[in-house]
């Protein structure tokens, strides 16, 4: 599989989180929201929606988008590498 396409007509592209960074994932966009889990080094996420949220640094900038990678679970784009500042996934509803 070629990183960031789609891997079928349905599904969301993957992306991989920032080298050598565990990343926690929470139940929405910002930290005051519940921890879900924390994803190990090296592993790729698929983003099927984005939203605004609080505002975190990272590896990858400075951002308030937050990526939708399964239901109820949202990681900063600041820690996903998308090739993007910007939005790369539909917004979330």
């Amino acid at each position: 599989m070629v990183m960031g396409s789609p891997t079928s007509a349905n599904a969301a592209a993957t992306y991989p989180i920032a080298p050598g960074y565990t990343v926690n994932v929470r139940s929405g966009p910002g930290t005051q929201y519940s921890l879900v889990r924390t994803l190990p080094v090296g592993a790729h996420v698929p983003i099927f929606c984005q939203r605004p949220g609080e505002s975190i640094s990272g590896p990858y900038g400075t951002t308030n988008i937050w990526d939708n990678i399964k239901v109820g679970e949202y990681v900063s784009d600041a820690f996903v590498k998308t090739g993007s500042d910007g939005y790369v996934a539909p917004r979330c509803a």
